[in-house]
């Protein structure tokens, strides 16, 4: 069996063939870059880029992986969450196709998908895991009981970090995306350079908005000459404060549910310092990390929840509306 997928939640338009293993036939995925100029993502221009490159996207995913679409068994697509008028331009475009060629429609949550991420071109790698779900929109702990049972462990009271990540870099004078940016800077920087507030909250839940303010009321007393010398030593201690708190609740929930497998997924998990830590930290268990490719917003990993679908014979209603709020448990 083999599944066509597409992905069209935010500001990257994606289309992917995966086999029934979660082996990836094919990812193509294409990033607006026109959101850059606005240092974010502006909903109606990512709805009109996303109806410019869906057709060619999706038949560039068919032809890296050597098929018609004939060969399709099914077609999955994110419902949400997202921004509205993105997630329609994807499930309109798939739900037709479905209908067309009357294969099975899978709709899929696009944070199932980011979970799922783990497994694409690995082999022996199952549930039950802890996934820690970092990215510009979420902030989540999850418990994978088994493939498709999940347990919320918590999430982010305000910011996701990725999205505080961008709007630090905002302030500092950075391109959009941030992270990245952040990320290359802070390898030249002294991590203790400012001691910037760690949030204490409640459980396993995050909050960023406070961390965001501090940098905010810390840039404002600098002078500009002094920011431009020190832009490194400033990034690298924000950057640490938010890996010290991602890491404070993944060690409480690793310890407490006895759990000796963690995956952390999603935007975020690209970052070295995170990687470099997590690692270290977690030495005595298992630490996955996607492959970079499938660490963005990617087609690939909602054809694997839909290849799970589809094998168990699930399939949605061509009446499945988007979702913008969509939860996953």
């Amino acid at each position: 069996m083999k599944i066509l997928a597409i992905e069209t939640s935010c500001d990257e338009t994606a289309a992917a063939c995966i086999g029934e293993n979660f082996e990836v036939l094919s990812n193509v995925t294409k990033t607006h870059v026109e959101h850059s100029v606005f240092g974010g993502v502006v909903p109606e221009i990512a709805s009109r880029v996303h109806t410019k490159l869906i057709l060619p996207v999706v038949r560039k995913a068919l032809e890296d992986a050597s098929l018609s679409i004939q060969d399709i068994d099914g077609i999955a697509v994110t419902y949400g969450p997202g921004l509205i008028g993105s997630l329609l331009v994807g499930l309109v475009f798939g739900k037709t196709l479905a209908q067309v060629l009357q294969l099975p429609f899978i709709g899929v949550n696009h944070l199932e998908g980011h979970l799922f991420s783990i497994f694409l071109n690995r082999k022996n790698l199952a549930p039950p895991l802890l996934f820690l779900l970092v990215s510009g929109g979420h902030t989540e702990l999850i418990y994978m009981e088994d493939y498709g049972r999940y347990k919320y462990l918590g999430g982010t009271l305000d910011d996701a970090a990725g999205e505080a990540f961008d709007k630090v870099a905002k302030m500092l004078g950075l391109p959009y995306p941030g992270g990245p940016h952040i990320d290359r800077l802070a390898r030249e920087g002294r991590k203790d350079f400012v001691r910037f507030p760690r949030a204490r909250t409640k459980g396993y839940d995050f909050s960023f908005s406070g961390l965001k303010t501090a940098v905010l009321y810390y840039l404002r007393k600098q002078s500009r000459e002094f920011i431009e010398a020190h832009i490194s030593d400033i990034a690298a201690s924000f950057q640490e404060a938010v890996v010290d708190m991602l890491l404070e609740k993944t060690r409480i929930a690793m310890e407490e549910l006895k759990c000796g497998k963690l995956a952390v997924v999603g935007g975020v998990s690209m970052n070295s310092r995170l990687r470099e830590v997590f690692n270290r930290e977690f030495r005595s268990s298992e630490v996955y990390f996607p492959e970079p490719q499938f660490t963005i917003d990617n087609a690939a990993m909602v054809g694997a929840v839909g290849m799970f679908k589809l094998k168990k014979g699930e399939k949605s209603p061509f009446t499945l509306g988007a979702n913008p709020n969509l939860k996953l448990t």
